[in-house]
């Protein structure tokens, strides 16, 4: 059997099983405020699904969109969730023979997006205490070469945590606009941070920000995203992009409501994301040969590192999944540094929270010398 059937097979089995405690995804778990409820409500119940929407998305949500970044002299495209938007921006922007440079770790797909456009793709280690487990703006300029045509920056960075000073930011972005490259900003965790800073309100011309609904509004199933870029370069991604009819109608009028009714909602989230960490971070100082190397975490996830531990993380995913507590195995993010790992999600309610924390004791237990293969993805 091909290894997509298999892959898709695995997560059909995770999707339709009952019980399940999803911290492994970085999905957000809160039920929505009722404003979203009803508009969702609304939208399908006018049966607005029948007609496509406009193509770069609802004015009213783009216009949101824009506002909430505080990027309101750029323009917004809204996508089928984030990954579309990263999807178009490499197969648009990199031609064979252009380099891509990132982070390792980093988020895998648009390493892949850009492979399957031709280019070399070039990841900086940042993971582990040699790096400071952050990117150093000196690195990457060592990492720039003539054939630069991208820099693509996860911040805050998915796995790890970490997130850009403003020094960094300013960094980074000198070294962007010296190789005339652009950059890919991936604000997917912005909402989470303690202090974010954006790229793009120091390098407009070149910046494009990727950013989610699916993090801060729990909207992963309804697929809404967002690119924001100057308008030249909007313009040329808006001339064939995936969704070329238009995102879908329903997640729109939603993520409307989600933006709208943001301030009276988003905070009792982000209280309880950061009480939910220091829980984990708890549990993992009582267990032998775990630590959390990024503490607090500017994202809805802390990794868990367990090289000292005598684990797998592979061996501890599968021993936590029989409690049905699904977390992440660092190979996801990393083949490089992926043995030396765990993420757990924390924009859970706080049951499923306590319920991993209850189970990993027991489940490092069985962990440790486990050997077998056991197949994730």
């Amino acid at each position: 059997m091909k290894n997509f059937e298999l892959r898709n097979r695995h997560f059909d089995r995770l999707v339709n099983a009952t019980g399940i405690r999803w911290l492994g995804q970085n999905t957000n778990h809160f039920p929505n405020h009722p404003d979203v409820h009803a508009a969702l409500r609304r939208s399908i119940e006018a049966e607005e699904y029948h007609i496509y929407a406009p193509p770069a998305g609802l004015e009213e949500l783009r216009a949101l969109v824009a506002q909430d970044l505080g990027l309101g002299d750029l323009s917004v495209l809204i996508t089928d969730g984030a990954v579309e938007g990263l999807y178009h921006v490499c197969h648009t922007l990199l031609s064979p023979g252009d380099e891509f440079i990132t982070t390792d770790p980093s988020w895998a797909w648009p390493m892949h997006f850009s492979a399957a456009a031709g280019a070399q793709v070039t990841q900086i280690p940042i993971f582990g205490q040699e790096h400071g487990f952050r990117l150093d703006p000196d690195r990457l300029r060592d990492a720039v070469t003539d054939r630069t045509r991208m820099i693509y920056l996860v911040d805050p960075n998915n796995p790890i945590g970490c997130c850009c000073t403003e020094a960094e930011i300013a960094a980074i972005v000198e070294i962007a606009r010296g190789a005339g490259a652009f950059l890919v900003q991936d604000c997917t965790y912005r909402d989470f941070a303690f202090d974010h800073h954006l790229a793009a309100r120091l390098y407009p011309e070149r910046t494009i920000t990727t950013w989610s609904f699916s993090k801060w509004l729990g909207f992963a199933g309804l697929r809404v995203g967002a690119l924001v870029a100057h308008p030249d370069v909007l313009e040329r991604l808006a001339k064939a992009p995936p969704n070329n009819l238009g995102s879908n109608i329903v997640s729109q009028r939603g993520a409307i409501a989600g933006l709208r009714s943001k301030t009276s909602w988003f905070p009792m989230v982000l209280d309880q994301t950061r009480r939910n960490q220091h829980l984990v971070h708890e549990a993992v100082s009582r267990t032998e040969g775990l630590d959390v190397p990024e503490f607090p975490s500017n994202g809805n996830f802390l990794v868990i590192t367990c090289e000292g531990s005598g684990a797998r993380p592979e061996a501890i995913c599968a021993a936590l999944n029989e409690k049905n507590i699904m977390v992440r195995q660092g190979a996801y993010h990393t083949e490089t540094f992926g043995h030396r790992f765990i993420k757990v999600s924390v924009s859970v309610p706080e049951d499923w929270v306590a319920a991993f924390c209850e189970a990993l004791p027991d489940a490092m237990d069985r962990a440790r010398g486990n050997t077998a293969e056991i197949a994730l993805f």
